[in-house]
């Protein structure tokens, strides 16, 4: 198969980068989170000082400004105080929460899973045990990584869904073009042979001549419809699938080696399915080509229809040397040949066939050594 080798360096260079950014991104806002909270703890521990010195201070003593203003600046740590005879006082919480027991005692355990209690003690004497939580700025900082990997994230789905619309974009443009200047420059010779085989029959030569001729016409002339199609809108009708499938397998096996061996079976007689006639039997033959050169020439072909559900289901096996697993997906892109010769288009033709145009799906079913199932599936009306 055929790869971009630099290509690729550049997609793993890009993914390194990306991943080292985002490490770098979550190292630093962990040591942000880190340092926020040494410095939230040191404040707590300034605010139990503070309450040491006043509770040591006589009743008739002055306090001073400084213990009240550290008091009054501590307004977004929540903070629960369990004196040492059992009274609690909330500070930073809602007022519903100093009547509530129950909403006290869970955020004492919540607190302590955030943050060790601080003891408080004077000369020795225990006074009280302070258990505090992480401040909102704190919790939100906590989840700010998320956010941003989240934002990244969005960022990057954006950017590689437009550069991916926009190549698809160019493809089918690509694709069309190229589809259409073919069929029309086979058109001019097709015409000119037309009328050849005319002036041959007019001569009198012999039936079987002009006769094969005609069909080598006619195969082009389908060739040419199939090219025509490709980049608009082909009209699908009610065909059965197992008669089309059987007339393009036959006429394969016709014209293939002996070498070959070829087998059709199908599980049920009919089974009607909405299909463009000249492009299914185009991807009947790409399937069936790949696996004869994946079989260089010699092996078994065989085709097999069955029902599952609602869906029409067609399985093409070859005895090749098979497909990786990591290559399952990557043998429909344009441009991926195992092959020395080819420009590698057969499977995804047969790709755009079936589940653009004929909304089925078409997928490697297995793979080995000793052979390749490609399974198609089709809407039965």
């Amino acid at each position: 198969m055929n790869f971009n080798p630099e290509k690729k360096t550049t997609t793993i260079i890009l993914q390194i980068a990306s991943f080292a950014i985002v490490c770098l991104i979550l190292w630093n806002t962990n040591s942000f989170f880190k340092k926020f909270k040494e410095e939230e703890r040191n404040k707590v521990e300034i605010w139990a000082s503070a309450l040491v010195e006043l509770q040591s201070l006589p009743a008739d003593a002055d306090p001073g400004n400084l213990p009240l203003k550290i008091f009054q600046n501590n307004t977004s740590t929540p903070m629960v105080l369990v004196n040492r005879d059992g009274a609690i006082k909330v500070s930073n919480m809602p007022k519903d929460a100093i009547n509530d027991t129950a909403l006290i005692e869970a955020k004492i355990r919540q607190f302590k899973a955030e943050n060790t209690p601080i003891k408080i003690d004077h000369k020795g004497e225990d006074l009280a045990t302070l258990y505090y939580g992480n401040s909102e700025v704190l919790n939100k900082l906590k989840f700010y990584p998320i956010a941003l990997l989240l934002i990244m994230f969005l960022f990057g789905a954006v950017i590689y869904f437009f550069f991916k619309t926009n190549k698809s974009s160019e493809q089918n443009k690509l694709w069309a073009g190229m589809a259409k200047e073919t069929a029309h420059q086979i058109g001019t010779p097709l015409t000119s042979l037309l009328g050849w085989n005319e002036l041959l029959k007019a001569e009198n030569i012999n039936p079987s001549i002009t006769s094969e001729i005609e069909k080598d016409i006619t195969r082009l002339e389908t060739i040419t419809e199939r090219f025509s199609k490709i980049g608009s809108l082909p009209i699908l009708e009610e065909l059965d699938i197992v008669t089309e499938t059987k007339n393009a397998f036959d006429y394969l096996k016709r014209r293939s080696s002996k070498l070959i061996l070829f087998s059709f079976e199908s599980q049920i007689t009919t089974l009607p399915v909405q299909l463009n006639k000249s492009l299914y039997q185009w991807t009947i033959e790409n399937l069936v080509k790949n696996g004869i050169d994946a079989m260089r020439g010699k092996g078994c072909i065989s085709i097999e229809i069955l029902k599952e559900g609602n869906n029409a289901v067609v399985l093409v096996t070859d005895t090749g040397h098979g497909i990786l697993k990591k290559d399952y997906t990557t043998i429909f892109n344009p441009g991926v040949t195992s092959k020395k010769r080819g420009w590698g288009l057969g499977l995804s033709l047969v790709k755009r066939i079936v589940e653009e145009y004929h909304k089925g799906k078409i997928r490697v079913l297995s793979s080995s050594k000793e052979g390749t199932i490609m399974k198609m599936s089709f809407k039965i009306n």
